[in-house]
């Protein structure tokens, strides 16, 4: 990461300077008249978004929860390597990674056809496919995700924290430039007092029984599959040899378990099935208590033996897939949308395929930038419209997915519609969804954010519409060995990689350094239109460089002015734009992505690290024709 640029500072650089004019926040406080952003809910979604809305110092946000406080335990587990590659911008990746349980394999256990009521290993599955990303299945306690993000919340300019106590009584969406009138109920020490905010936007993260969504009409639709589970988080002594791996476990008349190791190395996570319910039965009335849950895990792992010494949290729950028929209010008005919804709000699925959390911060990360772009007057509200479009085809491919997944670990062995040969099937099933269970499979449709395909082929690695995958790289400056994506931060910015043909040293006349140069003063440039005076020049789109040689045959010095801008209240140059291949055995960014040794090309990414176009180097007018489409023009 990159500090002092305004002047030396002592302490954590991860805290940053204080917004002027920020909300105060003190004990039973008063919740502000008027709002930019009003987010329902402290879950993975909102918090998410808010962490996102914090880096902004001018946009106004208000978070209110329920809850009297922060959860401590219990509830979501999975972090998947997508997951993982999204913490990396917000700065935490690196302690989820120290603190979490990394899921390098799965284990598969099914009957002994020589005593069929014991189980026995029959597989070993790579549990994330290599080079599918630099980051690992990780598995942590929910409530350390929250506790990450509210830290970085109020390490950032604007000092956010949540309004605990708090929740959406109703909402109305009105005329004037805070046209969400929004009814808050007190759930605390004066609980049912009510108060009025008004906002600009509403997005509610309020969960399955969301409030936000019925006040915009919206409904869950979907099917429940009548199947009791429960899940419990324990510390035990068991002689079962995989306990300290995740495992899939089949037994021949008594159900499935799920085993998840979880962070320190002694705590575990069991999902156990249960008993089926009748069509008009619920779970609650099955009155399933913990001993329950033991006692069924002990039936499935015979002739191992789980002896539970703790029970730090369990659940009762029936799988259920439903999805909402709106991710905004658009259609009430027949206008914008002003009001959203994220997460559980507006898709429900099993927990077993590890995708409720994820999916559900993969929303706001999509929303996040795109309210920041169109508050502070970068991009039109039109532009909001995408979230629904893009998000609601995931929720629908995860539900999908799921479903089938569900089925599969509900099934007894060889009486599933899914069983084939060879393999289980339920091995094979899971071999086949690797994609999907690490977050990789998002593939955002063509529109305004993401171009057409005529040039795929220059870096064939570097889908348009998929997420930015990337390689080791080595920077020129400091001859740095790092990953390539890990420059970009949730800050909103747009990346733009360029990558050089082969001989290109960026040397005046080359294709690099005549795309350095058009950007940085010709009047077509979205940087010249997009930029604002006194502005960083890399505060809209952030230029990077990869060459194919060395770093010592490359002049750092002698690049373009954008590819050492200066910045800051100093005009410090900044030294970090520069890349080469790493040439010591880490892999070689052009082999690995598919891209056009000769030719070489440009990526753009968005700020929500997925690709939104592949050019080649002197495409300048289709980079310069997709910005005018969708920023708008600089004074």
């Amino acid at each position: 990461m990159q500090f002092y640029l305004d002047g030396f500072r002592g302490g954590d650089p991860d805290i940053r300077p204080a917004a002027p004019g920020r909300r105060l926040r003190e004990a039973h406080d008063r919740l502000p008249d008027t709002v930019d952003v009003l987010i329902a809910g402290c879950g993975p979604a909102g918090l998410c978004l808010a962490a996102q809305l914090a880096r902004f110092p001018g946009i106004d946000t208000l978070i209110v929860e329920r809850k009297p406080g922060p959860i401590e335990k219990g509830q979501a587990d999975g972090i998947n390597v997508r997951t993982m590659e999204m913490f990396q911008a917000f700065g935490f990746a690196g302690t989820v990674k120290r603190e979490s349980c990394w899921v390098n394999q799965t284990a598969f256990w099914v009957p002994d056809p020589a005593r069929p009521e014991h189980i026995r290993r029959i597989a070993r599955v790579q549990d994330v496919a290599d080079d599918s990303s630099e980051m690992p299945h990780a598995l942590i306690n929910q409530a350390r995700i929250h506790e990450l993000f509210l830290d970085a919340m109020m390490a950032a300019p604007a000092r956010l924290a949540p309004d605990y106590g708090w929740s959406v009584k109703d909402l109305v969406v009105e005329d004037g430039t805070h046209p969400v009138r929004v009814t808050l109920e007190n759930t605390g020490v004066n609980a049912g007092e009510t108060a009025a905010v008004r906002a600009k936007y509403v997005v509610g993260c309020d969960g399955a029984r969301s409030t936000v969504r019925k006040a915009i009409g919206g409904e869950m639709h979907g099917d429940a599959a009548h199947q009791a589970w429960g899940v419990m988080d324990i510390l035990a002594n068991t002689d079962f040899p995989d306990i300290r791996q995740k495992c899939v476990v089949s037994s021949a008349r008594e159900g499935n378990v799920l085993i998840l190791p979880r962070e320190g190395g002694y705590l575990v996570r069991l999902y156990v099935e249960l008993d089926k319910l009748s069509p008009d039965e619920r779970v609650a009335s099955r009155n399933f208590t913990a001993d329950h849950l033991i006692a069924a895990a002990n039936r499935i792992l015979r002739p191992h033996v789980l002896d539970v010494k703790e029970i730090v949290w369990w659940s009762i729950y029936e799988i259920g897939h439903r999805l909402s028929d709106r991710f905004d209010d658009a259609a009430n008005h027949g206008g914008l949308p002003r009001v959203f919804v994220a997460g559980d709000a507006c898709h429900t699925h099993s927990p077993k395929a590890g995708q409720g959390m994820n999916v559900s911060m993969q929303d706001t990360f999509n929303l996040g930038w795109k309210l920041a772009q169109v508050l502070r007057g970068r991009m039109a509200p039109e532009v909001l419209r995408s979230y629904a479009e893009e998000r609601r085809a995931e929720a629908r491919r995860l539900i999908e997915t799921d479903q089938a997944w569900a089925r599969t670990m509900s099934a007894p062995p060889g009486e599933s519609d899914l069983d084939g040969t060879g393999m289980p099937r339920i091995q094979a099933q899971f071999i086949e969804n690797l994609e999907f269970t690490g977050g990789l499979a998002v593939d955002y449709a063509h529109s305004i954010l993401s171009g057409g395909a005529e040039h795929q082929a220059l870096a064939t690695g570097q889908r348009i519409g998929r997420r930015f995958h990337s390689a080791p790289v080595v920077r020129v400056a400091d001859a740095r060995r790092m990953q390539l994506g890990h420059v970009a931060e949730a800050d909103g910015r747009w990346r733009l990689y360029a990558f050089a043909g082969a001989g290109d040293l960026c040397a005046p006349g080359s294709p690099m350094h005549g795309l350095a140069t058009w950007l940085a003063g010709d009047p077509a440039s979205p940087v010249v239109r997009h930029t604002r005076a006194g502005e960083d020049a890399d505060a809209v789109i952030d230029l990077r460089a990869v060459f194919q040689t060395t770093f010592e045959a490359l002049d750092a010095a002698g690049m373009p002015p954008l590819l050492r801008p200066a910045k800051g209240r100093f005009g410090l140059r900044d030294p970090e734009k520069v890349f080469c291949v790493d040439h010591k055995g880490a892999g070689d960014i052009f082999d690995m992505r598919g891209i056009d040794r000769a030719r070489g090309c440009m990526i753009l990414v968005r700020p929500d690290q997925y690709v939104a176009q592949v050019l080649p180097l002197d495409g300048v007018a289709a980079l310069a024709a997709f910005f005018d489409a969708i920023l708008l023009a600089e004074g």
